[in-house]
């Protein structure tokens, strides 16, 4: 039953139950399944003068397992298949086990037994290649590496082309020519990020940082004199966005794409003196803490000008990251409000929420932004530095 749960559950939806359900499902299942093992692994202890041999053996598989979950499959799978082999592994594996202790009566009843067993094996494995089928069903890229799987979707009937990092979308393009510039997912016009770039266009040429390229989307808004510099860990990003996305090809601006983790990056960089730094790492279920502390702020703002917004993307589907936004904020000096908008399906566009974090109260007082953003109330929470974060907290 445990090991079914395993099998059913990433067939389901990110939605299709509360994540403190799935957690407690995906829990219970594990803690049944490595108690099995484990009961049997130390029921099979060998008399004490074989136990080196014993615990050797231990050792080699952990080293094996590492191997095999940490180099072998991030870079000879294009997808996440680790998992499905384990449960199926670890169902043949405990049939073995309980086979080798169990006397039957009746040859017949042995047989019956035998066949029930690789008929629930037969099930797991089928749910596993099917759910894979599903997910990779209509994919014109799928591709994996150390950082996740990525996936480029064509839907011609709607007019778009989309990448998925797991299930989460990290950007999307319209296929038709008139609108191949629109920004759209979580950066239209009327987003965060958006409103900065456009009241900031209006001032004159800009100075853009990006942490996290996604499909290159936020480009769209450049212009002609506008500098925009793109940190990007994962070099398979930056391969999709430049082969089946045109967004870096076609903006007007000058780009520069800095391959690395971005706060390794800043912190070695002289002061770039960016009027916008959008921060754009944080939407999906892996969230970089390191980029969200106090010190990662420090150089944030470090990389700014006087004036300078740096734009925060808070969008989440498990994480409330706003306390840890505004008291970093209060502990730099830095004025913060929330822009939180709905969507737009014709546009394309998703509900988004991002911070944005500036010194300049003019900035706050602009016409654009007036009645789009809202105060952000300061509640008691223990900022997050390089030496503490809780997750539980958000």
């Amino acid at each position: 039953l445990g090991l079914w749960l395993l099998a059913y559950l990433p067939t389901l939806g990110m939605n299709a139950l509360p994540i403190y359900l799935a957690m407690a499902i995906n829990l219970a299942a594990f803690f049944v399944a490595c108690m099995v093992c484990h009961g049997e692994l130390a029921r099979r202890q060998p008399h004490p003068s074989r136990l080196t041999g014993y615990y050797l053996m231990l050792a080699v598989g952990g080293v094996v397992g590492g191997f095999f979950v940490g180099v072998v499959a991030p870079y000879g799978f294009n997808s996440n298949y680790e998992l499905s082999i384990g449960i199926v592994l670890t169902g043949l594996v405990a049939a073995l086990a309980v086979f080798r202790t169990v006397t039957f009566a009746q040859p017949l009843r042995r047989l019956l037994s035998l066949l029930a067993t690789l008929a629930m094996l037969l099930v797991l494995v089928g749910i596993r290649i099917h759910d894979h089928q599903e997910e990779t069903a209509g994919s014109e890229v799928t591709r994996r590496n150390f950082y996740g799987t990525l996936q480029v979707f064509h839907n011609p009937e709607a007019g778009y082309r989309s990448m998925y990092h797991g299930q989460i979308i990290h950007g999307r393009q319209f296929s038709a020519a008139d609108r191949l510039d629109w920004p759209t997912t979580y950066y239209g016009p009327d987003a965060g990020a958006g409103k900065a770039l456009q009241i900031k266009a209006a001032q004159g040429p800009m100075r853009v940082g990006v942490i996290g390229l996604g499909v290159g989307t936020l480009v769209s808004y450049g212009r002609a004199g506008d500098y925009f510099r793109l940190y990007e860990i994962d070099p398979l990003v930056i391969e999709i966005a430049q082969q089946n996305f045109s967004y870096l090809a076609r903006t007007a601006a000058k780009t520069e794409i800095i391959l690395g983790d971005a706060r390794l990056q800043l912190e070695r960089e002289p002061a770039q003196a960016f009027d916008v730094l959008v921060v754009d790492a944080f939407s999906g279920d892996s969230v970089p803490i390191h980029l969200l502390t106090r010190e990662a702020f420090a150089q944030y703002v470090r990389h700014l000008k006087p004036d300078g917004v740096l734009a925060v993307h808070i969008t989440n589907r498990f994480l409330d990251l706003r306390p840890v936004i505004t008291t970093a904020a209060a502990q730099l000096g830095q004025q913060v409000r929330l822009v939180d908008v709905d969507g737009d399906s014709d546009r394309l566009t998703f509900h988004s929420v991002w911070a944005l974090l500036s010194s300049d109260a003019a900035f706050f007082s602009h016409p654009g932004l007036v009645t789009a953003t809202t105060p952000v109330l300061q509640k008691s929470f223990s900022p997050w530095t390089d030496d503490y974060s809780s997750l539980f907290s958000v």
